[in-house]
């Protein structure tokens, strides 16, 4: 078995400059605990709820004034579909 055979093939993702608000709401809207963070055609981190509790809220940093990549998981581990 491969990878692709089990993975969901449309990933959400956000730009390194969406704020934490629509992070937070795009996780909310699909269900998920994590949304990767891109740049140009790179993957550049993650921003997980962890994230978001921890460095947003938990230091009361303004939500809508945070960018993603300010408070996201910059070590990302990734596997190609085969």
């Amino acid at each position: 078995m491969q990878l692709k055979d089990i993975m969901t093939p449309e990933v959400e993702r956000l730009h390194k400059d969406a704020s934490i608000q629509e992070v937070a709401q795009k996780i909310k809207a699909i269900d998920v605990g994590m949304i990767p963070v891109y740049d140009g055609d790179r993957l550049v981190g993650m921003v997980t709820d962890r994230d978001i509790a921890l460095r947003v809220v938990a230091e009361g940093r303004d939500p809508t004034r945070t960018p993603a990549h300010a408070v996201m998981t910059p070590e990302v581990i990734y596997c190609f579909e085969d």
